[in-house]
């Protein structure tokens, strides 16, 4: 099961996927990552998700390919040593911000957006 969680901040939507985000929740994500589209800055707090699979990870970067062809911009946090890890060791890392923390995400959504990210 997967709960996410929607949550306005200073210029910006959070979104908290709580719970494994696999084959079988990741529809659901991906459907809530479409409504967000639309937003000019949306970060994505992952710091409750102990899993990720390949079909979780693809939704994540399908969501955030979305959002930026509609003009936006998106931040990713995670305080999860192995999911970091796993964000990094795929270069996810390199499309798109990834921090330890909501404020550092938040912070990354204010500056200019970098060309080519």
């Amino acid at each position: 099961m997967l709960d996410i969680q929607l949550e306005n901040g200073d210029g910006y939507v959070i979104c908290r996927p709580v719970g494994e985000l696999d084959a079988f929740t990741v529809s659901q994500f991906r459907q809530a990552l479409a409504e967000l589209a639309s937003n000019p800055s949306i970060l994505i707090d992952m710091s409750g998700v102990p899993f990720v699979d390949s079909a979780g990870l693809g939704a994540l970067i399908g969501g955030i390919r979305r959002a930026r062809e509609l003009g936006g911009d998106v931040a990713v946090c995670c305080n999860r040593p192995t999911l970091t890890r796993l964000l990094h060791t795929t270069g996810f890392d390199r499309i798109v911000t990834v921090t330890d923390t909501v404020e550092e995400a938040a912070a990354a959504l204010r500056e200019p957006q970098v060309e080519n990210r």
